[in-house]
């Protein structure tokens, strides 16, 4: 009796945790996009390319995890001289910094479909602590039989806090751009592999 007990608490130990299911994130119907004050107005901007795989569970948000890279030269704000300079030394410096990275750390706040999801943001070769607003839009199968989920994210950072200080003194007073980055990012990605138990 002693043996069966022990045999069976060994194996309930052993056992491993039920895993988050493993989603690629599907760029063609996703949106890395960005917003700084220019002058008296805001310019919105975006990330063409970027690419990543999200865990998820429905049930188990402890067990939500992300990783992402983008493309720092993927960046278009709908002019190309002004997307030019961004590339350039003043700003990304893309030649000698490539790639921004997102990988999250945990996920606190949770309350039906929103959380807040930590993790830290490695740009321009600083790697800084984010916070993100985090929306779950949930999950459903394509007409081709793939299993999606959707999620919106939306955050502050200060580009000061990367390294990124360029800006321009107005003969009138102030500076030509505000410090403060607004992150939105709109998700849809695709199951690659099922939960493992």
């Amino acid at each position: 009796m002693r043996k069966s007990l022990a045999l069976a608490a060994l194996l309930f130990v052993a056992a491993p945790a039920v895993r988050a299911e493993t989603y690629e994130i599907d760029a063609s119907h996703s949106q890395v996009g960005f917003r700084i004050r220019h002058l008296v107005g805001k310019v919105p901007g975006r990330f063409t390319k970027f690419s990543g795989t999200v865990e998820y569970k429905s049930d188990k948000p402890k067990s939500w995890k992300v990783e992402a890279a983008i493309d720092p030269a993927s960046i278009n704000t709908d002019n190309e001289k002004r997307d030019g300079h961004l590339r350039n030394a003043d700003f990304f410096d893309v030649e000698y910094f490539p790639t921004m990275t997102f990988k999250s750390t945990k996920v606190t706040n949770i309350k039906n479909d929103t959380a807040k999801l930590h993790g830290d943001l490695t740009m321009h070769g600083v790697t800084k602590p984010v916070v993100l607003d985090l929306e779950v839009g949930g999950t459903t199968k394509d007409p081709w039989g793939n299993i999606r989920v959707g999620f919106s994210a939306t955050g502050k950072i200060d580009r000061k806090d990367f390294g990124i200080v360029w800006n321009k003194a107005l003969d009138a007073g102030g500076v030509m751009l505000g410090d403060e980055v607004a992150i939105t990012l709109d998700i849809e990605a695709v199951l690659k592999a099922p939960a493992k138990k």
